[in-house]
């Protein structure tokens, strides 16, 4: 790819929008996790510190076109940038017909992009309001680069044919420079350990790890599928069998690891309306995976299988880490998650991590430190783990 860096581009006495990922939560106006923000900081610093004008717009959520709602308001994130950044934090709700102007030094937040009618559609006029209010356009949202919409794709092709410089940020240069060195030529043997609740939503994933892979760690209710297609009984755990023959393909493909032993609770105690709370209060029990009761539900790796599994993990050269191997949420069947992140943390490996709810295991077990890259995409990261197109990075390298 010959994507523009912004460190190629001098900024200084322009203004630049930014295109950001402050997709987080929010709780009653309070920030709950600040990941992504900070994850975004640096190309808002080194756009300040070249003397230029930032402006910065991002989504948030997932609120109906054309209509305000504050729960899905960027408000709050203005204020954190401004104690973040040091400087003035403006925040404009009204910049799409009249434009904005923002001084050299000063950062100027915009409304949630997908209050506009016609985001997700991409639609051209709005890219071109976009592309309007900056002299330099910079993509830094990769969790947001597999969408092609007004503020990620269009815009990039309204200021490519206004003339205007675009560039990929700080955040997503690394993004794409781990994810290459961990795909294009990676050290062997390779790992992915891929949990999560289905395997129909990382079927494709799943196929082209296969081709990537020297072995693939399966976790959460995806395990379950691939225990049935092992001929094993897993009670009432959730399965797909549509998928059954599907995972005995795989298998054929690269070396499945799955466990010898889980753990397990009665689904009778499990209130699918209150599904964390009744495992609160559920009875945690290890079996074996030949000695499941019908009425017994997989929901974590047993730690003396995890153990065994992180050998693996140990060894390997490159790891790609996407979903918790059990519902680590609940502390009583969140152990073998604790012991697979610990594992990862612990390689020697070059190892990336990508997905919420991986993260959000990470930071559970306080074990960022020790993995190399943490991803801020999800799906993003899967859509280029399978090699396809991301829309944003198509645009930029036509630039």
């Amino acid at each position: 790819m010959s994507i523009i860096h912004l460190s190629e581009l001098d900024p200084s006495g322009k203004t630049v929008l930014i295109r950001e990922d402050l997709n987080v939560p929010i709780k009653d106006g309070v920030i709950t996790s600040d990941v992504r923000i900070q994850a975004a900081l640096p190309t808002i610093k080194a756009c300040l510190d070249k003397g230029a004008g930032v402006i910065v717009c991002s989504h948030l959520g997932r609120p109906t076109e054309g209509q305000y709602e504050s729960k899905y308001s960027l408000a709050p994130i203005a204020t954190y940038l401004a104690d973040k950044l040091g400087v003035n934090v403006g925040f404009c709700a009204d910049y799409l017909d009249d434009g904005v102007s923002v001084q050299a030094g000063h950062v100027l937040l915009l409304e949630n992009v997908r209050f506009n009618v016609g985001e997700k559609q991409n639609s051209p006029k709005l890219a071109k309001q976009y592309a309007n209010l900056c002299d330099i356009f910079v993509m830094d949202a990769f969790g947001s680069a597999h969408r092609a919409q007004a503020s990620t794709e269009g815009v990039i092709r309204a200021c490519i044919a206004d003339g205007k410089p675009v560039c990929a940020g700080n955040l997503l240069t690394a993004e794409l420079d781990a994810l290459s060195k961990a795909l294009d030529n990676p050290a062997r043997p390779v790992l992915s350990i891929v949990g999560g609740s289905k395997v129909s939503t990382k079927l494709d994933v799943l196929n082209s790890l296969a081709t990537l892979c020297d072995a693939i760690l399966v976790g959460g209710g995806i395990a379950n599928t691939f225990l049935v297609a092992a001929g094993k009984n897993v009670g009432a755990s959730l399965y797909e069998a549509n998928l059954v023959d599907t995972a005995r393909t795989i298998m054929t493909q690269t070396n499945i690891l799955l466990p010898t032993h889980v753990v397990v609770a009665d689904s009778t105690q499990i209130d699918p309306d209150d599904f964390l709370g009744s495992l609160a209060r559920a009875d945690a029990t290890i079996r074996s995976v030949d000695e499941i009761g019908e009425n017994e539900m997989i929901l974590d790796i047993a730690p003396q299988s995890a153990a065994e599994l992180s050998r693996h993990i140990k060894a390997a050269k490159t790891i790609l880490f996407n979903g918790p191997v059990g519902v680590f949420e609940a502390d009583a069947f969140g152990q073998g998650t604790a012991i697979i992140c610990q594992a990862v943390a612990d390689s020697d490996g070059f190892s990336i991590a990508g997905g919420g709810d991986t993260l959000a295991a990470i930071d559970k077990y306080g074990v960022a430190d020790g993995i190399d890259y943490l991803s801020t995409g999800g799906g993003a990261f899967l859509e280029f783990v399978q090699g396809k197109p991301l829309p944003a990075i198509v645009a930029l390298d036509a630039s």
